[in-house]
């Protein structure tokens, strides 16, 4: 049987810290126990219960004042501390009543009648079985008898089993506490067990009343309880005689009926209570049969259980002398040393560990252990005790082997006296094989992990692509961690691999007394200084130069070989170039610039594969970056098979903020890469923009007045700053005034053709031009440009050019008129600016 909550110490420590947390003084727990707290119709609903602790407190009497008993609610906080709930007073418990809907039993009310709402129902608690309910409501029943001095009303439980339940249980209480505690427990569990007869006497006396009552009304007709029969008949024959003697005298007088009447209705009702009572002790009699073959069950059950719990007890004492870890096992697995003359002790605890984990494995464990709590932490122990003995084995081989090595390869004359110079060749392969394959599972695993840490916008930016529309669609994301991660990715594995070099170049004995990088003292270049690939300068141990007859051939082989240790690393490399190039193509001038600073910071020494990898690496970004370039060209180039446009051009507002990006990026390495790229788009976006413009004629020049004034608004700031954008600025500028000019001078022709053609027909056209038609004509001109333009910025630039062409030609105009005719009345030219003026 489980262990019932109420015996544990450590919930009634827990009941006594919480109560004393809530401010009462004086108050003793004296019994807690778990339960769970329901209201009945929720539980039906589907709602859990809620899980509680009932605590009974005593505050003992002090002066004046009588002893008080209380029933504390606790429950759980979030921090699974207990905290109170409910106080209530046990001198207000008038009811308890056990559910009869609950099928175990074990769901009771307890009933107050002090409720502020008898509307509501009281909470139902639910106890995990009978004998922790039995033991609840009996320290209840207890706790009133003694204190309180009355006894609630018991409903839905038999009395009769809660006293054989109470007598059962305080005698085995009471044995295991003189057991343990001695003579100290005895008086208390003496008086306890007073307590405890006197509540069983008073549960029984309930039920023994209504029996006396019985008795005393069978006692008065001094018959037993099976005469009930012979009872009725002898009433009947009775009656029988009566009439027959007495009928005349019935007949004859009134009251004497009248009596007869009475009597035979007292005796009908003495019947019918005589036969109530006898139903009622039948079927008190059948719940004592049911209830004594429920016990005898339960003793069965015990017996039962006694003996499965003894061959239990035998099955675990054998279980645990196979899970017994020896003393002297354990020490030499921890902490033993691994001198020689300790070896064979080491050797017999690692066997005695590989047994023993094997035994707690099936099929040499029987498969219901395997999932026992036991097993399993015994098996995590062993499995710990192993893990720290290979730990300090491996440390131990690890510092042996390193000391052996460290030996062999600080006396390199000895290390190479042991070694067969025919064996290098083979020794070398199978070296740079075995570390090439290493090397590069840890490239792949190190790239692969940057990827996954990195976190990055997930759709890529569409820098000049959209329709003339849409906005700035460049994506404003963070992604400096990519070009961090490159830079990591360099930071990590350059180092590695020129040491890896380095010390391939010493350990596999090469004919390399010392390695001096290009540019020191006494390095000197095989070529005259100017080979890149001059990454190897070999030196006697004198310090001189060797030949380059001598080192010629030792060169090409080391070369050679440290190709084959670091072949196919690069790829790791290029997925990383290629995995930040698809997040933002921009991030290539960074990853361009940080190559270009190990480039200029990578000494020239014994590893010239870095050389290369880092030469590769830069080909490859720049190599991107010309695809972006190139895409990004074909994207402004499709606006010129777009339907006619009108307006300022998507990609010349776009092209500023890349390019204000790109700047942001440059860090300082030279700006060949982004200078060609500014040129390339800028060619291509001049070219589009005129072929767009001259797909109609009509308004052409609109069309590069406000893209080129656009152009340049946009990248005043970069031309400043920028040498390359300064001189496409220039050229927009003489562009854009080359526009204005075409577009003013055809408008002004198209207005005042007849009035310019006059100088040429004076001989032939005698007419004057009315004041009314001019200004008609004015108003149609500041309407046309007017209409012709999409941006209302340009508009009053353009119309005061547009003005002061106007008023240039009309004085030419006013002069020659004057010339040749003298006085003759014409607007004056003051006159035509006031005109102007007034639009």
């Amino acid at each position: 049987m489980a262990k019932s909550s109420a015996d544990d110490a450590e919930l009634r420590r827990a009941c006594a810290q919480a109560v004393a947390a809530s401010g009462a003084r004086g108050e003793e727990v004296s019994f807690s126990i778990r339960v769970a707290k329901g209201r009945g119709i929720f539980e039906k609903l589907g709602r859990l219960a809620k899980p509680r602790v009932l605590a009974l407190t005593v505050k003992q009497s002090t002066k004046g004042e009588a002893a008080k008993a209380f029933l504390r609610v606790l429950k759980y906080s979030s921090g699974a501390v207990l905290e109170p709930a409910k106080l209530y007073k046990l001198k207000h418990l008038t009811k308890v009543e056990v559910i009869s809907n609950d099928p175990s039993g074990c769901t009771f009310v307890l009933g107050f009648d002090n409720l502020r709402s008898q509307s509501v129902a009281p909470p139902q608690w639910t106890m995990r079985n009978i004998d922790d309910r039995n033991r609840l409501l009996f320290s209840i029943l207890t706790m009133c008898k003694e204190i309180l001095s009355y006894l609630p009303k018991v409903v839905g439980i038999d009395f009769v089993e809660l006293a054989l339940w109470a007598k059962e249980n305080t005698v085995t209480l009471d044995n295991q506490s003189s057991t343990q505690d001695g003579q100290e427990k005895s008086v208390t569990t003496q008086t306890e067990r007073k307590v405890t007869v006197t509540v069983e006497n008073d549960l029984v006396s309930q039920a023994k009343d209504e029996e006396e009552d019985m008795e005393a009304l069978l006692d008065t007709y001094v018959m037993g309880i099976g005469e009930a029969d012979a009872f009725s008949e002898r009433l009947k024959q009775e009656l029988v005689a009566l009439e027959a003697a007495n009928v005349y005298q019935l007949l004859q007088s009134e009251p004497l009926i009248d009596e007869v009447l009475q009597g035979l209705d007292a005796a009908s009702a003495t019947v019918d209570d005589m036969d109530e009572w006898l139903r009622i002790f039948n079927m008190k009699l059948r719940h004592m049969r049911e209830d004594i073959a429920s016990i005898e069950s339960r003793n069965n059950g015990l017996e039962m259980q006694s003996v499965n719990n003894k061959g239990l007890v035998e099955e675990l004492e054998k279980l645990l002398d196979r899970l017994r870890i020896p003393q002297e096992f354990a020490a030499s697995l921890t902490g033993g040393s691994f001198e020689e003359s300790r070896m064979l002790k080491n050797v017999e605890a690692c066997e005695w560990l590989t047994g023993a984990i094997r035994s707690l494995e099936v099929p040499n464990l029987d498969p219901c252990y395997v999932n026992m709590r036991a097993v399993r932490e015994k098996r995590a122990e062993l499995e710990k005790l192993k893990t720290t003995f290979v730990r300090r084995a491996s440390e131990f081989l690890r510092n042996y082997f390193s000391s052996l090595v460290d030996f062999m390869i600080s006396d390199k004359s000895y290390f190479s006296q042991s070694l067969d110079k025919s064996c290098l060749g083979p020794l070398r392969k199978a070296y740079c094989h075995s570390l090439n394959l290493l090397l590069r599972r840890e490239a792949r695993e190190f790239a692969n992990e940057l990827r996954a840490s990195t976190k990055a916008p997930k759709n890529p930016a569409v820098w000049l692509e959209g329709s003339n529309s849409g906005g700035q669609n460049g994506s404003s994301a963070d992604t400096s961690t990519v070009s961090d991660a490159y830079s990591k990715m360099l930071t990590i594995f350059i180092p590695l691999l020129v040491d890896e070099s380095s010390f391939f170049a010493h350990f596999m004995c090469f004919e390399v007394p010392a390695l001096v990088p290009a540019g020191a003292p006494n390095a000197k270049s095989r070529s005259g200084g100017n080979d890149p690939d001059d990454d190897l300068n070999l030196m006697d141990p004198d310090g001189n130069d060797l030949k380059p007859d001598d080192t010629s051939a030792e060169l090409g082989t080391l070369n050679d070989a440290l190709q084959e240790l670091l072949d196919g690393i690069q790829e790791d490399f290029y997925a990383v170039v290629d995995w930040a190039y698809k997040i933002d193509p921009l991030r290539c001038i960074s990853m361009h610039g940080i190559t270009e600073r190990y480039l200029s910071g990578q000494k020239a020494d014994a590893a010239g594969f870095v050389r290369r990898l880092l030469h590769d690496l830069e080909s490859r970004i720049s190599t991107q970056f010309s695809r972006f370039i190139d895409e990004a060209c074909h994207q402004i180039e499709r606006n010129e098979r777009n339907v006619r446009q009108t307006g300022i051009l998507a990609y010349i507002p776009r092209f500023a903020v890349l390019a204000s990006r790109m700047e942001q990026y440059i860090q300082g390495q030279s700006r060949d890469l982004i200078d060609k790229a500014y040129t390339k788009l800028v060619s291509t976006m001049f070219t589009t923009l005129d072929k767009i413009a001259h797909s109609d004629p009509k308004t052409a020049d609109i069309v590069l007045i406000e893209n080129y004034a656009a152009f340049q608004n946009s990248l005043y700031d970069l031309a400043n700053v920028v040498p390359t954008l300064a001189k496409f600025y220039h050229e927009a500028s003489e562009s854009y005034e080359q526009a204005c000019t075409r577009h003013i001078s055809s408008l002004i022709y198209l207005q005042f053709e007849r009035l310019f053609q006059f100088s040429r027909k004076v001989d032939e056209l005698t007419y004057t031009i009315a004041a009314e038609e001019i200004d008609k004509s004015i108003g149609a001109m500041y309407r046309r440009l007017q209409k012709t333009l999409t941006s209302d910025e340009l508009f009053p630039s353009l119309w005061d050019k547009c003005k002061k062409e106007f008023l240039d030609k009309y004085e030419s105009f006013v002069q020659m008129v004057t010339r040749i005719y003298g006085n003759e009345p014409i607007m004056s030219v003051a006159d035509m600016k006031d005109v102007l003026a007034n639009f």
